[in-house]
């Protein structure tokens, strides 16, 4: 989804394990979803289980959607967290006199839009959501332009994790509100270390037989093991303006949902 540096006075950006010429991080991030385009929405199924579904539906419900709303998913893909969204808001609706909600995908890689185009759920939304080819560090956006900003899965692909945060609130409308969901530290040692057995041996071996490409999932798996931890990521939030900032954590901290508003 979009492009993981944690300080922009680096010249260095992680690439998985590997540190790289920060101008080469996107390039290098925009080949991965190429390769993986055409299967991701798979995959995820596959490597989770299915539980990641569980984990957006919960992401949803502390989003709240509202009709009238403008959304806009940052590292948004195929569009799954959009589609929920706007799904969630018509059920809100109590009349057509209420303006609907609508959403905005934008995403660095094009490959991973036009995928999103194929899903079976895109046409009752025709007229209400949009695509945009863009980079999560430099937003195509006016300032307080959405009332909410989503990215899932996403932020720790970006090389200049801090400039993202900083474009994230200056899209966001006063009393905006930004929600993350992200792979995040699991706090118990014994169920990290389960983890981490499955992770680095069961989800490259999908990859390479699902995918045919192990090298993409074994750097998602390492870009998760860089991703800062939770405490971390929350003043990272704090110091890029964001008030009310919080974090919960599903399935142990596996995944955590990130938050905060813009004031």
């Amino acid at each position: 989804m979009s492009e993981g540096k944690l300080n922009n006075s680096d010249t260095s950006a992680s690439f998985g394990f590997r540190d790289v010429p920060t101008g080469e991080k996107a390039g290098l991030v925009r080949g991965v979803f190429d390769s993986v385009a055409s299967r991701y929405d798979v995959m995820n199924d596959l490597m989770s289980a299915g539980v990641h579904r569980v984990w957006k539906t919960v992401f949803i419900d502390r989003i709240a959607p509202r009709p009238g709303e403008m959304l806009l998913d940052v590292a948004g893909g195929t569009g799954d967290i959009a589609e929920a969204f706007l799904a969630r808001a018509d059920r809100r609706q109590a009349s057509l006199k209420t303006r609907p909600a609508r959403a905005v995908i934008c995403d660095i890689n094009l490959e991973m839009l036009l995928a999103g185009r194929m899903r079976a759920n895109r046409e009752a939304f025709t007229g209400r959501m949009s695509i945009a080819c863009g980079d999560a560090q430099r937003l195509p956006f006016p300032d307080q332009s959405v009332d909410a900003y989503t990215i899932a899965f996403g932020i720790r692909n970006v090389t200049d994790i801090d400039a993202a945060l900083r474009e994230a609130r200056r899209v966001l409308k006063t009393g905006g509100r930004f929600f993350c969901l992200e792979f995040s530290t699991i706090p118990v040692g014994l169920l990290q270390k389960l983890y981490d057995l499955y992770s680095f041996n069961v989800i490259p071996w999908l990859g390479d037989k699902v995918a045919n490409d192990r090298e993409s999932y074994q750097y998602l798996v390492e870009s998760i093991r860089r991703f800062p931890p939770q405490e971390k990521f929350a003043a990272m939030l704090r110091e890029a303006g964001f008030a009310r900032v919080a974090y919960e954590n599903l399935s142990a901290g596996v995944v955590s949902i990130h938050s905060g508003w813009r004031t």
